[in-house]
């Protein structure tokens, strides 16, 4: 039996045997990834809709996803790849990543890679592989993650990293139990992430499962608490996955969460309105 080391869960597979995230896999007695260079969506976007928001805004950046997450929301908002390893994929080598981000930057002023959709931290392999040759050839590297991931891996991976944005799903130990997370791993990462890049928090606000204001006072003070100038996304959730029966959240609440964060820092949006 051998233990993944990617994220807190510590996944004991056995030979063959593949871990809760789906991406990691026992193989001759080492932890592997299945899905280094399987890509399930690939796409041209404006750089806002990742969310990021204070870096190289009105640019374009070449975004790609896999499949898999190590963790489970029930309102996740790409759950046909994030909780489904049956998926079409493409096999896209760093190398081929290169050259498709050189050829975008040519034809619609690509700025470099995004790596998104998905839960892109658990293949760090890959990300590694292609954020190297991004860099070398002047372009950027932006990621939109959990933050659900080693700080040993998390920490090898920043210095390639321009943009990061971390999904806070909710300032409570609960609610990240009820998501099969562990906070504190968050928490880490956040900081270590505004100590050496620029990074954006979205916060997906659900009705009845993360709406507490008073959560949301004490994120913003813990993240000012860091800089108050990271701009923190306060999102509306639609319904989605397994909780279709849940309304989107009222624009009344959001607003209300925005005037809370305001309070400690200076750069607080609604998304999703």
């Amino acid at each position: 039996m051998t233990s993944c080391n990617v994220c807190f869960h510590k996944c004991k597979l056995n030979e063959g045997q593949i871990g809760l995230c789906k991406t990691r896999e026992c193989k001759d007695g080492t932890i592997i990834s299945r899905n280094y260079g399987r890509l399930s969506s690939i796409a041209l976007d404006p750089i806002e809709k990742k969310p990021i928001a204070r870096f190289m805004s009105g640019s374009f950046v070449l975004s790609i996803g896999s499949f898999g997450c190590n963790l489970s929301c029930p309102f996740c908002q790409n759950y046909e790849i994030s909780q489904n390893d049956d998926v079409p994929t493409r096999i896209v080598m760093p190398d081929e990543l290169l050259d498709m981000a050189l050829e975008l930057k040519k034809s619609h002023g690509n700025i470099g890679v995004a790596y998104t959709y998905n839960e892109p931290l658990i293949t760090h392999e890959y990300l590694r592989d292609c954020m190297e040759l991004i860099h070398n050839a002047g372009m950027v590297n932006v990621v939109v993650s959990n933050g659900t991931v080693s700080s040993e891996i998390f920490a090898e991976l920043l210095p390639l990293i321009d943009a990061i944005n971390i999904d806070v799903k909710g300032f409570n130990e609960d609610v990240y139990k009820r998501l099969g997370g562990d906070m504190s791993q968050v928490m880490e990462n956040v900081e270590l992430a505004s100590q050496s890049t620029h990074l954006e928090v979205t916060s997906l606000i659900v009705p009845g499962f993360n709406d507490s204001i008073d959560d949301m006072r004490s994120q913003a003070k813990w993240l000012a608490s860091l800089s108050p100038a990271i701009p923190l996304h306060i999102t509306r959730y639609f319904p989605r996955y397994k909780m279709q029966d849940v309304p989107a959240t009222d624009i009344r609440l959001l607003k209300a969460m925005k005037d809370a964060a305001s309070e400690y820092l200076d750069d607080v949006m609604l998304g999703n309105v």
